[in-house]
């Protein structure tokens, strides 16, 4: 006998993986957990995974949302890209911005800031250590974005819920 029908959703419905994604999400946020999407430069990848590591390790309430692009932002695959992007950030409560030099420069961290303000999304910057940096991609310096240490990341995220 061959495959075929069944009453069962199927692993190939999309339609109903995506409805099963933002019932966990809504779950997620309604147990304190918030879903963050995280935008960074491809090349502040490791330092990324190490906050995001530490998190984890501190039981901090928050995921993580981020998509690691290493396509440029005006290559023939930049629709789609843009599109599940846009879809991630529409799941997320907050955009972090991971701030630094690469941060600043980056095509791709300046789109998914104006995609998240377009989304009437909160965002906030974040830089390792205590010192902020003092260049910020434009997108953020033109709102007045709020910028916090790492350390102060999961405090100011729960700040917005109140």
């Amino acid at each position: 006998m061959g495959g075929g029908g069944s009453d069962s959703p199927s692993i190939g419905d999309i339609g109903d993986l995506v409805e099963r994604a933002k019932r966990a999400l809504r779950e997620r946020q309604e147990t304190g957990r918030r879903n963050v999407f995280i935008s960074f430069a491809l090349e502040d990848l490791n330092e990324v995974n190490l906050l995001r590591g530490q998190a984890k390790n501190d039981d901090v309430p928050i995921e993580f949302n981020d998509w690691s692009i290493s396509d440029p932002i005006n290559s023939e695959k930049a629709p789609y890209i843009k599109q599940k992007i846009s879809d991630r950030i529409s799941q997320c409560s907050v955009t972090v911005v991971y701030l630094s030099d690469n941060a600043t420069q980056s095509s791709w961290v300046g789109w998914e800031i104006a995609e998240s303000i377009r989304q009437g999304k909160e965002i906030i910057g974040v830089y390792p250590g205590q010192t902020r940096p003092q260049n910020l991609p434009e997108a953020m310096r033109t709102r007045g974005v709020r910028c916090v240490p790492w350390s102060k990341l999961a405090e100011t995220i729960a700040e917005l819920g109140q």
